[in-house]
């Protein structure tokens, strides 16, 4: 318990200290936010800080926080390690940067930032990629949820019934401005995300001796001997770092009314839900018992999981908590992430998004393929199994991308002394997570350790060679620059053009 209580007071210092060391990086200034400068009555409406900071929570939270951690818990405690130092080094700085960089550029997703600092080939890869998880992510938050609701009801109201009623919620909250119906939902449910955890670490804690929540250990306990590299990586995504976030901080970035207030939005956001996935990591190997018990429980789904931990620590109030959050949080991510995809959709085709007729044109598509693959999640029962594992690699890919892209902006700004290398560090490690993990996993090539590993590893080490490069080629240029500017004092003004045109060159 020791080890989970550290967990909680580094996360908390890390908010402290390197959310100003980050915040330092960025340099916010008093310019107009996109909330400020074109209110449009629909995606850009300046929101209050506490209120962005609780939908930025329920954006880029839901049941991944809980989910994640508790697959992630199969692998023993070890698991708090990389929540911890995951999302400090990583998760954070991503969200921060995600968030404030689409800011300067009047809320752009990330599609259009990879095209503005890496390549415009890239913004079309980003435009498709961003677009393909953000609609895998809203039907692994339709199932979910619709089959929890049909075990609760009368047997006509059916997974498929559900269903269609959760679709027809997004559509609304896909359509909506979002200060009708989001803005004013998310903060109570955000509420309801940070109560349940509260009460059952709390429930655990004072269980008077019946849970033991263990110490840190690096040794691997999942039953069935999966390794940790790359693996509890990726199945840990919210909660340490998920590129998924990438795709919803530019939403709020669209809200926030001074830049000064987003370490406090997006930062101070991550920061929170690694608490939550602190504590379902800890309550999965505390109130189980063993790795193995665990892991056979989840065999019957995560949510009935979350159910009997609930109820198991706090009776019928857990219960009822449980419901509510598995049914209530899923949603509130896969709301947004068709949102989000129609945001991006929005900008890759010039649709103007304050016209109902354009916002209709890209959402009814959208809905109509995302109850296409919720069909096929239903009537396969390994369809969830799938469409999961494709989400939790292609989450994890973004993230590194979204690193790299925030690496990119820090160098071309000037930042590349020390600040690029706050993002260069995680990207490089994402980069060596996804790699591994695509060449060994079942869903993809499915090679030895002895061949994935090397080339993951080279992988990221070609990538952070390239960026140290880039990074030199960017010294040495603004060295050259500012010694022309201190000469440029002496200088004749009828030489001042060659000058010129030497900083140009």
């Amino acid at each position: 318990m020791i080890s989970l209580f550290i967990s909680f007071a580094v996360l908390i210092i890390g908010y402290l200290v390197y959310s100003r060391v980050t915040e330092k990086v960025f340099s916010p200034d008093g310019r107009k936010t996109p909330a400020v400068k074109e209110n449009d009555g629909v995606d850009r409406v300046p929101m209050k800080t506490w209120k962005a900071f609780l939908v930025q929570l329920l954006n880029i939270a839901g049941t991944g926080p809980i989910f994640g951690a508790l697959m992630g818990a199969v692998f023993g405690p070890v698991v708090f390690l990389w929540i911890v130092l995951g999302s400090i080094l990583g998760g954070t700085v991503h969200d921060y940067m995600s968030g404030m960089i689409s800011e300067r550029h009047d809320g752009a997703s990330i599609a259009e930032l990879s095209g503005n600092y890496i390549g415009k080939w890239l913004k079309w890869v980003m435009r498709i990629f961003s677009v393909v998880l953000l609609v895998l992510c809203g039907t692994v938050f339709v199932t979910s949820p619709a089959e929890l609701l049909a075990n609760l009801t009368p047997d006509w109201m059916s997974s498929t019934f559900w269903a269609i009623i959760i679709l027809a919620y997004y559509l609304l909250a896909t359509l909506l401005p979002i200060d009708k119906l989001i803005g004013k939902l998310y903060p109570v449910f955000g509420v309801l995300l940070i109560v349940m955890a509260g009460a059952v670490i709390g429930g655990i804690i004072f269980s008077g001796g019946k849970y033991t929540i263990p110490e840190i250990s690096l040794k691997n306990l999942h039953p069935d001997g999966t390794p940790v590299w790359p693996y509890m990586f990726i199945t840990v995504a919210c909660g340490a770092i998920s590129g998924f976030h990438a795709t919803q901080s530019p939403m709020i970035s669209k809200c926030i009314t001074s830049e000064k207030v987003g370490r406090k939005v997006f930062y101070g956001a991550m920061i929170s839900e690694s608490v939550i996935a602190l504590v379902w990591a800890a309550a999965g190997v505390a109130f189980y018992g063993t790795t193995q018990l665990l892991n056979e429980a989840l065999a019957g789904g995560a949510s009935n999981v979350v159910y009997e931990i609930s109820t198991g620590v706090l009776g019928t109030f857990g219960g009822i908590l449980a419901i509510a959050g598995v049914v209530i949080c899923p949603i509130t991510s896969g709301d947004t992430a068709f949102r989000g995809a129609r945001l991006i959709l929005g900008e890759t085709f010039n649709l103007e998004q304050k016209k109902i007729k354009n916002r209709l044109i890209i959402t009814i598509p959208l809905l109509a393929v995302g109850g296409l693959l919720t069909w096929f999640a239903m009537a396969n029962d390994k369809g969830f199994g799938i469409i999961w594992r494709y989400f939790s690699w292609s989450n994890q890919t973004l993230a590194m991308i979204s690193l790299w892209i925030a690496t990119a902006y820090l160098v071309k700004k000037g930042k590349y002394r020390f600040g690029s290398f706050l993002t260069a560090f995680p990207a490089t490690f994402m980069s060596a997570v996804c790699m591994t993990y695509i060449l060994t996993s079942q869903e993809g090539f499915r090679l030895s350790t002895a061949i994935s590993y090397p080339i993951g590893a080279a992988f990221a080490i070609a990538l952070f060679i390239l960026y140290i490069v880039l990074w030199i080629r960017h010294v040495k240029r603004s060295d050259t620059l500012n010694k022309l500017g201190n000469l440029g004092d002496d200088i004749p003004e009828e030489n001042k053009i060659t000058e010129n045109k030497e900083k140009e060159i």
